[in-house]
């Protein structure tokens, strides 16, 4: 096991940001496409949300079992009811509702957007332990990594780019990292400078890069049945 190093800990703003922003997009798509009455979801997500603020409201520094499995819990709901509500969207889609056609579109571009904010809290969660271990625990006792980025092998390239290598400088990714990861993949369909090591880590990019696809494909097919009538 590695022992605790000292740092105060990854910025919790931009994770709870991507948190925020996930559950208002949830909480205004239409009516359609939402499990049961509107903010019954939404509401769910806040009460598992909260307690986590309390808990690291500036930093992430403190963890436990419970806390663990709270913010892994509320990235699953999140995940579930984005879901949900891409496979109602995809059968309006499919069914050629066009009497509500932009406001579809618009709709399945908050779904796109929620993907992205996902599968980024995702990463952020399951990659080398989470956000608490990968900046509290040493090297070499970190669990092992879900992704590779560039900074994991810099170390022997040119002094300016060496020097923010994870091997010099003890970097570690943070939100803002998978986040990139995560938009990338559902752009390009496919990973780009950081790549999956793990089973669990392939197979959530290729959920990610299917349903991206999947709604990219329908969405250019309706706009195009839209313009046709």
């Amino acid at each position: 096991m590695g022992t605790e190093k000292a740092h105060p800990g990854e910025p919790r703003l931009p994770a709870a940001v991507g948190v925020m922003v996930a559950i208002g997009l949830y909480a205004v798509l239409p009516s359609a496409l939402q499990i049961g009455p509107r903010f019954v979801i939404p509401g769910l997500e806040l009460l598992l949300f909260i307690p986590l603020v309390l808990a690291n409201p500036r930093r992430m520094s403190r963890e436990n079992s419970f806390l663990r499995r709270l913010s892994i819990g509320l990235v699953l709901l999140i995940a579930l009811s984005n879901t949900t509500a891409l496979v109602l969207l995809i059968h309006s889609l499919v069914a050629g509702d066009t009497t509500a056609g932009g406001q579809l579109l618009a709709a399945a571009g908050q779904l796109w957007l929620t993907n992205v904010l996902v599968f980024a809290l995702a990463y952020w969660e399951l990659d080398r332990g989470g956000p608490v271990t990968r900046v509290r625990v040493s090297r070499p006792g970190l669990p092992d990594a879900d992704f590779r980025f560039p900074q994991d092998e810099d170390h022997d390239a040119i002094g300016e780019v060496a020097a923010r290598s994870s091997e010099k400088s003890g970097w570690t990714p943070g939100f803002v990292d998978y986040l990139y990861v995560s938009v990338t993949n559902s752009s390009a369909f496919s990973p780009t400078d950081t790549m999956p090591l793990t089973v669990r880590a392939k197979l959530l990019m290729a959920v990610e890069s299917v349903s991206a696809l999947m709604t990219s494909v329908l969405v250019v097919s309706f706009a195009v049945g839209l313009l046709q009538h």
